[in-house]
């Protein structure tokens, strides 16, 4: 089934109901988005000569426009590549190239950026907003284009260890099945209910567009685009039943922000890419009271491993409420999860081992036969995260075999910074770790062998990847610890970093 058929059918049922929003303001009703999406499949199909399966890139930031271009992509019969709007343009270029893109909608000035990056096999790179831009909504309608539900709907790049993004492919079942375990295990949701998106529509707020659509719910977007505390309860207070996805650290700069909210309003916050601190949650449960939820998942799995429900958040009288509280929750009814070990069976209940899942899955890397082969191994998709499940079936996090660092909800893999700061004539030698931090879940810290300055380092980080990958410090060392095959040893390497925390 293609995903735009729910925004076909509301358009059909309720033209007049309220769709999209800019701050306080309707932008677009269900049939005003629905008619858009259709013209601008035509366009994609008869003006631009796309066919059945190929893919078109979104590189934008969010907007109301974010809506009218997923859906008609999936109108048209193609395939989305949603990419973070906070990337370098060479980064973005790599993944134009890899998903073999021939169309990017790209945010007003970040189109800029993206064309002296732009591969040959990107034919039309459109500003969004822009004459051209506006142009392709005057083309005629065309009927939905039929997608079978293993057909390519989202192709979701994360970064790998290796540095270079990989492709993960997310079809039409896939994605109908995230929004209905969203629908039926976070956050139910009905007529006129909000979402808020003021994390990226790229990422995981993205997701939670199509369970609102089916629902005929109103889609948010901030005016500032992003992320501005005092704006967002400004949006809380005007909208009543508004939920929100967002990262750990969005959260606790909302519970210090000093402005007064209508938690009334609220209906659910929904914390996810990374752990959050119980005091943390704590304080949220006391300033917005029972309307927070959690869940884990990855690209691969689409926001659909486990998830920690309201009612276990608030249940307080439980006596186990701090270990549950501390927990990622339980799986989906829609996933199985196992905790394995190193052959891949699993382990008794409270043994750790890496967390293995499979039910709503990706269906494997795009053009990557070998990355596809490694991570579903015997059916099942390999993390790379390790756990524990207790015995009432709760999944606790311990740590990221892969060496991940996530940082105010976004992932980032040491060794594409290392190679970037590797081409600095005067650093010989550098690992990049994680540095636990209360407000960004982790930084990014460098440890450099070599006398280079750190402003120089500074500026090839900001020359190459996006800002958020930055180191915020540089600790220069005489060597890195290393065991006899000459591999840094970054175990203990974080624990000489914890150590240099612990006395300065």
């Amino acid at each position: 089934m293609n995903l735009a058929l729910w925004l076909y059918r509301a358009g059909l049922s309720h033209p007049s109901l309220p769709a999209a929003a800019l701050g306080t303001r309707v932008v677009a009703t269900y049939g005003e988005l629905a008619a858009r999406a259709a013209c601008l499949a035509g366009a994609l199909r008869d003006r631009l000569k796309l066919k059945p399966g190929e893919r078109v890139a979104i590189a934008a930031k969010n907007s109301p426009d974010y809506l009218a271009l997923l859906y008609g992509i999936w109108h048209a019969g193609l395939a989305a590549v949603p990419a973070n709007a906070k990337l370098h343009g060479a980064e973005l270029d790599y993944i134009l190239e890899q998903s073999g893109a021939r169309v990017c909608f790209a945010s007003k000035g970040l189109d800029a950026d993206i064309a002296p990056h732009a591969p040959k096999s990107l034919e039309h790179l459109i500003a969004i907003g822009g004459v051209d831009y506006e142009a392709l909504f005057s083309a005629d309608p065309i009927a939905m284009v039929p997608r079978a539900g293993g057909d390519l709907a989202w192709l979701f790049y994360t970064s790998g260890t290796t540095g270079r993004p990989k492709g993960a492919m997310l079809t039409h079942d896939n994605l109908l099945a995230a929004s209905l375990a969203y629908g039926s295990e976070v956050d139910p949701v009905t007529p006129g209910d909000c979402i808020l998106h003021a994390a990226p529509m790229s990422h995981g707020s993205g997701i939670y567009i199509m369970q609102h659509v089916a629902r005929l719910g109103v889609q948010v977007v901030p005016e500032s685009g992003g992320f501005e505390p005092e704006e967002i309860v400004a949006l809380f207070n005007a909208w009543p039943r508004m939920s929100m996805f967002a990262a750990p650290t969005m959260i606790k700069r909302l519970v210090a922000c000093p402005a007064d909210c209508n938690a009334e309003n609220i209906r659910t916050l929904i914390w996810g890419g990374a752990p959050m601190y119980v005091e943390d949650a704590l304080a949220a449960l006391d300033r917005f009271g029972p309307r927070l939820a959690q869940i884990y998942g990855q690209g691969e799995a689409p926001m659909t491993i486990t998830t920690l429900s309201k009612q276990d958040i608030a249940d307080r009288a439980h006596p186990r409420w701090r270990e549950r509280l501390a927990s990622a929750g339980k799986p989906y009814s829609c996933v199985e999860v196992m905790i394995a070990d190193s052959a891949d069976a699993p382990v008794a209940a409270g043994e750790t081992g890496e967390i293995l899942c499979r039910g709503v899955i990706m269906a494997g890397y795009w053009q990557n036969a070998q990355a596809t082969a490694s991570s579903l191994r015997g059916g099942w998709l390999h993390t790379g995260d390790v756990g524990v499940l207790d015995e009432e079936g709760y999944l606790h996090l311990k740590d990221r075999s892969k060496d991940l660092i996530i940082s105010g909800g976004s992932n980032i893999y040491p060794r594409e910074v290392e190679e970037v700061l590797l081409t600095h004539g005067k650093v010989r030698e550098v690992s990049v770790i994680g540095r636990p931090d209360r407000e960004w879940g982790e930084v990014v810290v460098a440890y450099v062998v070599g006398n280079a300055d750190p402003a120089e380092l500074d500026a090839l980080c900001l020359a190459h990847i996006a800002r958020f990958k930055r180191p915020k410090d540089y600790v220069f060392v005489d060597a890195l610890p290393k065991n006899n095959y000459g591999k840094v040893l970054k175990t203990e390497l974080r624990a000489m970093d914890a150590e240099k925390t612990r006395t300065v």
